[in-house]
């Protein structure tokens, strides 16, 4: 492209630009600046994007690797594993507590609790029995299960009777019975 057709483009294009409106004059300012915005922003960052992307599917494949190798455990480690999944014997008040804390959270009323622990001879696990008398509302009840459950894994619920005075009454008398397996 010579000169004199580089300077009658200019023109050209200085003419167009000076027909623009203001809202055509800021439009295509925003079209090159957007222009200038994705080459110096956007595609540099493309690269680091790939590389990101290699690294993720790098560690997936280590994972899946380690987990095949888990995998591999004879009946006896695997048993040992599974054991050691549930908290100690004698780590029991501590879950009390968190059924405390979890109780006190949601404004569930505790009242009245009963305990027991069931150990069979032989067993590699003990059961501790609870049946928890608990009043609230229906939502604060269905989250105080739901969040006992997530904060004591190793909890169970067994059994969930709901009685309810009145109607109009909003608050629900329930009886809860759990199950903790402690492992000792």
């Amino acid at each position: 492209m010579d000169r004199l057709t580089l300077e009658r483009l200019l023109i050209q294009i200085r003419w167009q630009i000076t027909r623009l409106s203001l809202i055509g004059k800021i439009g295509l300012g925003l079209l090159v600046l957007s222009t200038v915005f994705f080459w110096a922003a956007v595609l540099p960052q493309e690269e680091e994007l790939h590389k990101r992307k290699g690294q993720a599917a790098s560690m997936q494949q280590q994972t899946q690797i380690e987990s095949v190798e888990r995998a591999k455990l004879d009946d006896s480690q695997a048993l040992q594993v599974f054991y050691d999944f549930f908290p100690n014997l004698d780590s029991s008040p501590y879950w009390i507590k968190e059924l405390d804390k979890v109780a006190k959270k949601r404004g569930i009323e505790l009242s009245g609790s009963e305990y027991r622990l069931m150990q069979e001879q032989g067993a590699k696990l003990a059961r501790y029995e609870m049946v928890l008398p608990v009043r609230g509302s229906y939502p604060q009840i269905r989250a105080f299960i739901a969040d006992v459950l997530a904060a004591v894994p190793a909890m169970a619920l067994t059994d969930v009777v709901i009685k309810r005075e009145d109607i109009k009454t909003g608050k629900l008398d329930v009886r809860l019975s759990l199950n903790l397996y402690l492992h000792g």
